[in-house]
């Protein structure tokens, strides 16, 4: 696996590169990921895709339940997720920042921030990451 962060989550969720999401940060303690705007993702009036937006906060916030599995844990799913829209983006990017507030042996919970290029909060998001058993992170 290559130590770019962005080609290491796209590697493991090509998803990701499907929508052009880049990694900015990719640590146990905080995942940032950034989308940036574009025609092709947004819904009426030019503003980006609550799905879009989903979509980021999902991406990073897997990442960071990936990045804190215990030991012997084969991945992450998620089982839950809470999204607040709190304003929408009609240019520029997003960027998520996730951090863990759980860390448990079965579920991981992490709380995802959505701003926008003038570091307004968009969206904020909480998602339960339940841990899969097995052989370890490939």
């Amino acid at each position: 696996m290559t130590a770019d962060p962005t080609e290491t989550v796209r590697a493991l969720m090509p998803f990701a590169a499907t929508l052009g999401i880049v990694m900015l940060r990719y640590e146990p303690d905080e995942v940032r990921a950034r989308l940036v705007w574009t025609p092709e993702l947004c819904t009426t009036g030019g503003a980006i895709h609550g799905g879009a937006v989903m979509a980021l906060a999902d991406s990073a916030g897997g990442a960071c339940a990936y990045l804190n599995l215990p030991p012997g844990a084969a991945g992450t799913t998620t089982i839950e997720s809470k999204t607040n829209f709190l304003r929408a983006v009609r240019d520029g990017y997003i960027e998520a920042s996730a951090r863990p507030l759980h860390k448990g042996r079965t579920l991981i919970v992490v709380e995802t921030d959505i701003r926008d290029a003038q570091q307004r909060l968009a969206a904020r998001v909480t998602q339960s990451q339940l841990v899969l058993a097995g052989e370890g992170k490939q």
